[in-house]
């Protein structure tokens, strides 16, 4: 099993709406680097789920991956912000995944508190201007951010 951190806007798609939908296809990733990271994760990783652009910013709660190798299919609609007038379904550019909800963290893992605990090679979120919405977490670390999340 790998595990990953995925960020999202709460007020675009939230750790409750997660909870609530259960499943969700994770669409609209538009970097390559991201996209490709979206690609390795296999069915049975698990997903911590990042609330950005908020304020404390961090992480909120934990998904599993469902489904991987999935055409997003965003890319193929006029009416989508994500739409992708490149990609044809017969070559699609823009590969994703299905997570189901886990859990949601008693409390937030801040981003501060990840800063205090891990430093920039442990953990790609504390990263100085990374801006990557989905990005690996090493096996170790995952069970670090796994304990924070037990005594929270």
């Amino acid at each position: 099993m790998n595990y990953w951190l995925m960020k999202s806007e709460p007020d675009v798609y939230g750790i409750d709406r997660l909870a609530a939908d259960t499943t969700t296809l994770w669409d609209g990733v538009r970097n390559y680097q991201a996209r490709n990271f979206l690609r390795e994760m296999q069915v049975g990783d698990l997903v911590f789920f990042y609330h950005s652009n908020t304020k404390p910013p961090g992480i909120v709660g934990l998904m599993e991956v469902t489904e991987s190798g999935v055409v997003d299919p965003t890319q193929f609609d006029p009416q989508s912000h994500y739409y992708d007038a490149k990609s044809t379904p017969e070559a699609p550019r823009w590969q994703t995944v299905q997570v189901s909800f886990v859990r949601k963290f008693t409390d937030i893992i801040t981003l501060d508190h990840l800063r205090e605990t891990f430093s920039p090679d442990d953990l790609w979120v504390v990263r100085r201007g990374n801006r990557l919405s989905v990005v690996p977490v090493p096996g170790a670390i995952a069970e670090k951010i796994l304990e924070m999340a037990q005594s929270t």
